[in-house]
């Protein structure tokens, strides 16, 4: 007979839904003997509960699972996306408005690179966004030092491989001249590291700015850098196809676009 999975979630998950902290990090805090359920310290992340189990960390109930939200960020150029950096450098949390709840990244935009930066306070809507068979065509405007024909695009829309590493075909249309550089507008599905720039560089051509002007359904409009805005909970809902929550006491309304910090 097979086995059957114990009813409810595991608690780094639970704990991530009640704004503790990521999933890694609260497995860290299961280790370090910080939660307890039921009135009893935990060792292992290995536990399904229920909302029928009493969760403290730090001898603290949690709080009720937020509903799923999204932002929308402009990120502006300068800032790592990470919650940390060992170089001291600013983090796109340092932007962030004073009064957002606790976010994740879905993906990373790296240092030099700009635009539309997607933001959620759910685990499982940060992996289901990140994963490219989700198949949502994030799309980038780009300026190139140089020019590149037609032929060397149809390498991009066909796929190129670079160092070993095979990217998948891109979406690459010339926009225009600029003098010595060029803008492109190209639309990819994966996402790896890097990808664009190292394509750019196969080809003999150098990226001089990389700005993201849409994921998916989610576009940068007129946000500008450093500005947030929250996507409606009907849209969220209907674009991943989430059930409608019950109402939470307390529960707050999606914010209007806000202006980064000074």
């Amino acid at each position: 007979m097979a086995d059957q999975t114990p009813p409810g979630d595991r608690i780094a998950k639970v704990l991530s839904r009640a704004g503790i902290a990521s999933r890694r990090e609260a497995e860290r805090m299961v280790a370090g003997g910080r939660v307890a359920v039921n009135g009893k310290v935990i060792d292992s992340p290995a536990l399904n509960v229920t909302d029928k189990d009493r969760i403290t960390v730090d001898g603290k109930p949690i709080a009720a699972p937020e509903p799923p939200r999204l932002w929308l960020f402009h990120k502006p150029q300068g800032l790592v996306t990470t919650a940390k950096d060992e170089q001291g450098r600013k983090t796109i949390f340092d932007a962030l408005p004073d009064d957002m709840p606790r976010v994740m990244t879905v993906g990373r935009l790296d240092l030099n690179s700009e635009g539309l930066l997607l933001l959620t306070n759910d685990g499982g809507i940060k992996r289901r966004l990140e994963l490219p068979s989700t198949g949502w065509l994030r799309k980038y405007r780009v300026r190139i030092h140089g020019a590149l024909s037609e032929a060397k695009l149809d390498e991009l829309r066909k796929g190129i491989t670079v160092d070993g590493t095979a990217y998948q075909p891109m979406q690459a249309a010339f926009d225009r001249q600029q003098g010595a550089n060029a803008w492109l507008t190209i639309g990819l599905r994966e996402g790896k590291n890097r990808e664009i720039r190292r394509a750019m560089e196969a080809l003999g051509t150098t990226v001089n700015r990389l700005i993201r002007v849409s994921y998916g359904p989610f576009q940068l409009g007129t946000l500008k850098p450093g500005e947030v805005i929250e996507v409606r909970p009907s849209v969220l809902r209907d674009q991943l196809g989430l059930e409608k929550p019950k109402p939470a006491p307390g529960q707050r309304t999606p914010h209007r676009a806000r202006k980064p910090r000074r």
